[in-house]
């Protein structure tokens, strides 16, 4: 028996792509009017005492320990120990959607959610596969993909996680991804598909052309019927190397390409502001003709599972990101730090045009933090292991023929030496 708040948001969403993608805790899920929704009117009408809240407050502010306060000392206590709102401080939410349509000025007229807070991208993506995921709704993602896909999908959600080969004579597997698309359309009705773009673990980012033919497979697909739920995994956005790469996210594209794709966009400022630890991240809907209502509606769903989990994501990275935000020095100091990613991506870029191996193969590389080679011959969990033991030299095995390297972690006068080191033991080991 369903709740009847959960009942009444179902409602709301009743004919979308989102009802019919509902995964059952989807389907179920609610934001109560308990607590933090009874706080929330009391912190706007109690003017005379609220007492909703288990916070200790003295005065009207939220009490704070001096070795704590003295850590931040230009920050307030609200700022660093009070609790957020389920979906985050509405001023960074705001702030973070003037972000996004800056980066993506094809957003400026189309209509998404708010974005919510959650605690890093990891927890975003789990959330997003709680809402949509499950034991008869499989999970499509390229091959390589980043593990966690696979951990979430199929060790939480039970879902089936399929794949399809992301790289076809040297560039993107358009005709893979449409053929994988299509397939599970006409097995399931729906398709739910992640794609994260500068990639982990290949360093790859689609050109404009790609994009094009992206949009055209997604529209094509939807229009046959069946519900498409995209999830642009976008933690490295921003980070391109090549010209011919497109500019804004696959988001800006799909948020308003047909009232059967349900396109979500899962960002923040752990990569693009340098704030890996912030555990900061947001969660953007959008989908063609969907009223402010529906958007509401998905939202609330989507805070019952925060609601349901953590409670809140952490008030003090918040607002840290939030003065940052506010600093005239911001852009021209993350401007900065790129160009130190892209130097090494340059390095890189330069050692595997000039060097050949028998035993490694270069997957597509253009941005983001890594590259990654396949092996040939070779297990690259072997290579890995030689290469720690043997060489001092930390890599990831993503599968038994997938080694990912992270030069964003190695400084560009030590790229020539590492990755000489890389090719010389891949040799060594397929010698035997």
């Amino acid at each position: 028996m369903l709740h009847p708040l959960a009942q009444e948001l179902n409602e709301s969403l009743k004919g979308t792509a989102a009802e019919a993608l509902f995964s059952d805790v989807g389907r179920r899920i609610y934001f109560p009017k308990g607590i933090i929704a009874q706080g929330g009117e009391a912190k706007k009408f109690a003017t005379v005492a609220n007492g909703t809240i288990g916070t200790t407050v003295i005065n009207g502010t939220p009490a704070i320990l001096p070795s704590v306060q003295k850590c931040a000392p230009d920050m307030t206590s609200r700022e660093l120990v009070a609790y957020a709102p389920t979906a985050g401080l509405p001023e960074i939410r705001e702030a973070w959607k003037e972000k996004q349509i800056k980066k993506n000025p094809s957003l400026k007229n189309k209509t998404t959610s708010l974005p919510a807070v959650v605690p890093g991208l990891t927890a975003g993506l789990s959330y997003i596969m709680d809402l949509f995921v499950d034991a008869e709704k499989p999970m499509l993602a390229p091959d390589p993909s980043w593990d966690n896909y696979v951990l979430i999908a199929e060790a939480r959600r039970g879902a089936e996680f399929h794949q399809f080969p992301m790289f076809r004579n040297g560039s993107f597997n358009i005709a893979g991804l449409e053929e994988a698309v299509k397939k599970e359309a006409a097995a399931c009705g729906s398709v739910r598909l992640i794609l994260n773009f500068p990639q982990n673990p290949s360093g790859y980012s689609p050109t404009s052309a790609e994009v094009k033919e992206l949009c055209r497979i997604l529209k094509e697909t939807a229009e046959t019927g069946a519900k498409i739920l995209v999830i642009s995994d976008d933690a490295y956005f921003g980070l391109n190397y090549e010209d011919d790469i497109e500019k804004e996210s696959l988001f800006a594209h799909i948020c308003d390409l047909h009232e059967n794709v349900l396109a979500v966009k899962a960002d923040g400022p752990t990569k693009e502001d340098f704030a890996w630890g912030f555990r900061c991240g947001f969660l953007t809907f959008g989908c063609k003709g969907w009223t402010e209502e529906q958007y509401d509606a998905l939202v609330k769903k989507l805070m019952g599972i925060i609601r349901s989990s953590v409670s809140c994501a952490a008030t003090p990275s918040q607002s840290m990101l939030l003065k940052s935000f506010k600093d005239p020095a911001n852009d021209e100091e993350k401007l900065q730090l790129r160009k130190v990613l892209e130097g090494r991506y340059k390095a890189v870029r330069t050692f595997v045009n000039t060097h050949k191996n028998t035993a490694l193969e270069a997957l597509p590389f253009n941005s983001g933090y890594f590259m990654s080679f396949r092996t040939i011959g070779i297990d690259a969990e072997e290579l890995r292991v030689k290469l720690l033991n043997e060489k001092g030299v930390g890599t990831i095995s993503i599968n038994s023929e997938t080694l990912r390297v992270a030069f964003s972690s190695i400084d560009e006068d030590k790229i020539e030496t590492v990755y000489s080191l890389i090719y010389q033991t891949a040799e060594e080991l397929k010698r035997g």
